[in-house]
């Protein structure tokens, strides 16, 4: 018997392997298939069905992948929208693993048609519950995905359906939702690796509600949507095309390089320092670390994507965007060190600490401060003066930030800075800098931090 979780990193993505006695199914796959197919292979699994537990917005599934590759039956949720692919699923509707069952079990609201899958043990007693997004650990799936207008009907369906259908099946009951903590499929995902219908009863602050017009008054909220969900919602429902193995961008000599780069988009993943030093022109940079993060708020779909690396093994950030359906067409082989050698112009970025910029400000001397930390980062503590704009907001509010002021990018440790100048420096700044270290290194006496929670204290 095979029980997994696959987890996707930087998504906070996770699907599930479940198999017994030959038999296997996959419960909301990535596009990047092979992992599945290897471990059922592995233990000599058949991959039988792959079953989703509603219209994914945050990456694509793999529902395809599997069905082209193995042979599987596809079953949908959402029955209602015009999917290209796959059958819908019915309520009470049971799939046989070996000595397992699992049964559909229709739980809408973070999507109209949403459906968790309750896992039988041989003897026939529940074991787990694979809720997708309906429950999470420490939240509820969000429900303003499908348009403000049907927030509160859907926020409803997801009351009946977590307080009548998940409760109920018993405090021991395995919780297996399909995100974790750093999803933006959920506000305030808690980082509990692992949890049960009674953990969550207990620990989950939306299932502290009194009544249905209190859990409402919790999830009804409208959340950050990334523009690249739109691409997701239609691939998910109409079919993504296929990916096969993993693809291998072309590597490029320098010089092929900038004439693809005059119709492409630069995405530099090498870390921030080596993208301040040096870069190729009009690159935007996300460190590896983060482009599961970042890299839907800012890449296009109708442009062709050139990566640079630290070196030519760019395996895991091509990955992470083939989860997000953006296809790597080049690579700049041998990185800037080629760049340099071939004489080509390059364009670099300020650099500055926290504690420069603190003592420009005493001195008297003029600084515009940008801070792009997130609104609860906000809530703790605040640099006066700064003027706020989220990261993921930048690209549509850059007529606020001045040209004719040297401008002082500031997050909480010059990570997301390095993002966000590099944004203003492709849309025509020359005057902005990334403020290094963050808030622990902050000591200006003219524009001091606040700290926002001990206010009226």
């Amino acid at each position: 018997m095979i029980i997994e979780r696959i987890e996707s990193a930087g998504l906070a993505h996770h699907s599930y392997l479940v198999g017994d006695q030959g038999k296997a199914v996959v419960i909301d796959p990535r596009r990047d298939v092979d992992v599945y197919i290897e471990k059922a292979v592995k233990r000599g699994y058949r991959l039988g069905h792959v079953l989703e537990t509603h219209r994914n917005e945050d990456y694509v599934v793999g529902s395809l992948e599997l069905a082209a590759r193995t042979g599987a039956q596809v079953w949908h949720a959402d029955a209602q929208l015009e999917y290209g692919y796959g059958r819908p699923i019915e309520e009470g509707q049971s799939w046989s693993v070996g000595s397992l069952r699992l049964e559909a079990i229709h739980t809408p609201g973070h999507t109209p048609g949403s459906v968790s899958y309750l896992l039988y043990e041989a003897t026939g007693a529940p074991w787990m519950v694979f809720t997708g997004d309906a429950l999470m650990a420490g939240d509820v799936g969000r429900v303003d995905l499908f348009g403000m207008d049907r927030a509160e009907e859907l926020a409803g369906l997801l009351y009946d359906s977590l307080f009548g259908k998940v409760l109920p099946l018993g405090d021991h009951i395995l919780v297996c939702p399909a995100h974790g903590a750093g999803s933006v499929c959920g506000n305030v995902i808690a980082d509990r690796l692992w949890t049960t219908v009674g953990l969550e009863r207990q620990l989950n602050p939306k299932l502290q509600a009194s009544d249905r017009d209190a859990f409402l008054e919790q999830v009804v909220e409208e959340l950050e949507r990334p523009p690249y969900f739109r691409q997701m919602e239609k691939w998910n429902v109409e079919g993504a095309p296929l990916m096969g193995t993993l693809p291998v961008p072309t590597p490029l000599s320098a010089d092929a390089f900038r004439e693809e780069a005059k119709d492409a988009l630069v995405l530099d993943v090498r870390d921030v320092s080596s993208f301040g030093a040096a870069h190729v022109p009009q690159a935007l940079s996300i460190w590896q670390e983060e482009v599961a993060r970042y890299a839907g708020w800012f890449l296009p779909y109708d442009r062709p994507l050139l990566l640079v690396g630290p070196g030519d093994d760019l395996t895991e950030p091509v990955r992470t965007l083939s989860r997000l359906g953006l296809e790597v067409t080049g690579c700049l082989a041998g990185g800037m060190q080629t760049w340099h050698q071939a004489g080509l112009e390059s364009w670099s970025l300020q650099m500055v600490t926290t504690q420069s910029l603190c003592e420009r400000l005493d001195r008297g001397q003029e600084a515009w401060i940008l801070d792009v930390r997130s609104g609860a980062e906000l809530e703790q503590t605040r640099i006066a003066g700064a003027h706020h704009i989220h990261i993921t907001q930048l690209p549509g509010r850059m007529d606020e930030v001045p040209t004719d002021l040297p401008v002082y990018v500031f997050c909480g440790s010059g990570l997301r800075s390095t993002i966000a100048a590099s944004l203003l420096r492709i849309a025509g700044w020359r005057n902005q800098s990334v403020v290094l270290g963050g808030l622990a290194g902050w000591t200006s006496t003219v524009c001091p931090v606040e700290l926002v929670t001990d206010r009226g204290g």
